[in-house]
């Protein structure tokens, strides 16, 4: 077993905004409303306070790509000796880097985005700000300016290679709002059945509304802390056994790796870094949390870590594993389809929640480890976090 950055560090503390009020409030942009700086600053006060911990104790920062470093350690208050800016998923790698190689104790990550009330554009001619943000815009000549047009193209190639159907892909959906619907913070609480999923509009054919992710305002934090000092404070806190990420490259910008192997090359080596760092295997996954800005991401994931077979995701799902109580309860918040797109950010306090215990109705009994897994852009990244 390698064991890297296992147990390295834990997460002490994790914090958000009022979600439900910041998606029914903010629309539009009304003066007075937080911008993306002053939504990661208030889940920072509110994750300090989870931690127990003073601003003071906090020597390193990494902030989303939402928001500028320097300003944000200004707005927080903290003058630290180490930081950055990176995603959600990097950010804790990140952070866990710096803590082994004592370049900090004790990380804040901060996100804050106002995508609603700002009205981001992601798809169009300007699509999040132009050419120069994300790789989408480089098929604009073909009118694919959109990660929606991409999904769908790739997804149809999979659907025909496999026999998934609309309706399984819809036990997504229904699985999220499932959770959704325990879940006080989520925005789109009112459950749905196959039946809705199927009635509803395509935005891009196979994908139907609601396939895709939210677009909401909001911010989240979690403090990341040396592990023995971690033990050492006696609060919950939730240790980072493993972590993983391996790259396709080649041909990334032309859809290549998602078009002809749906990440499952990228998925395969980081299933066996980050397992083998962590000393677990999918056997021993109470939970899964996986990046869904859009829904197929889900039968792509439980295929490429090994939960199911390839081309087994569409039976897996129908059989009810995705769902709470379950198998493998996936995206136990509601995920980005129904709780709140933050990218990522706000599955990984999820997942502490899960592995406290504190999930309420929505709990996963004996949730000892809990698996989160992102596939964008030809990029695999996993990250199991654990009692």
């Amino acid at each position: 077993m390698t064991k890297g950055l296992s147990n390295v560090a834990a997460v002490v503390g994790v914090g958000q905004t009022d979600w439900r009020r910041d998606y029914r409030d903010q629309r539009g942009g009304a003066p007075g409303r937080l911008d993306s700086p002053g939504l990661a600053a208030l889940a920072f006060t509110r994750a300090l306070a989870d931690a127990g911990i003073s601003r003071d104790e906090v020597d390193g920062l990494i902030v989303g790509p939402t928001t500028p470093y320097e300003r944000m350690g200004e707005l927080l208050g903290i003058d630290a000796r180490w930081g950055g800016q990176a995603d959600a998923m990097l950010a804790v790698i990140q952070a866990c880097m710096a803590i082994k190689s004592g370049l900090a104790e004790v990380v804040a990550l901060v996100y804050g985005n106002n995508q609603r009330s700002g009205k981001t554009n992601y798809g169009g001619s300007n699509a999040a700000g132009g050419a120069s943000f994300l790789s989408y815009v480089y098929h604009a000549p073909w009118g694919f300016t959109s990660q929606g047009a991409l999904y769908a193209l790739m997804f149809r190639r999979y659907m025909e290679e496999t026999g998934l159907t609309e309706a399984q892909l819809g036990e997504v959906a229904v699985a999220q709002r499932l959770a959704a619907s325990l879940n006080p913070d989520a925005i789109m609480q009112t459950p749905i059945t196959v039946e809705d999923y199927l009635a509803s509009e395509y935005v891009c054919e196979p994908l139907h509304k609601l396939d895709y992710c939210l677009i909401n305002d909001g911010g989240v934090a979690l403090i990341i802390m040396e592990a023995e000092r971690a033990r050492k404070t006696g609060r919950n806190a939730v240790q980072i056994h493993g972590v993983g990420r391996y790259d396709l490259n080649t041909g990334a910008t032309s859809m290549e790796p998602r078009l002809t192997d749906y990440y499952l090359p990228a998925q395969k080596k980081v299933a066996a870094q980050v397992f083998d760092m962590a000393g677990v295997g999918p056997k021993d996954i109470a939970s899964a949390q996986i990046y869904d800005s859009f829904s197929c991401h889900i039968p792509l994931a439980l295929e490429g870590y090994g939960y199911c077979g390839a081309g087994e995701a569409g039976r897996f799902m129908a059989e009810g594993n995705i769902k709470l109580g379950g198998r493998l309860p996936v995206n136990t918040s509601g995920g980005h389809l129904s709780e709140s797109y933050m990218q990522g950010w706000g599955h990984q306090i999820e997942a502490v929640r899960q592995v406290r215990g504190t999930g309420g109705a929505r709990q996963v009994p004996d949730c000892r480890f809990v698996h989160y897994s992102s596939d964008v852009a030809g990029k695999a990244v996993s990250i199991i976090y654990g009692k």
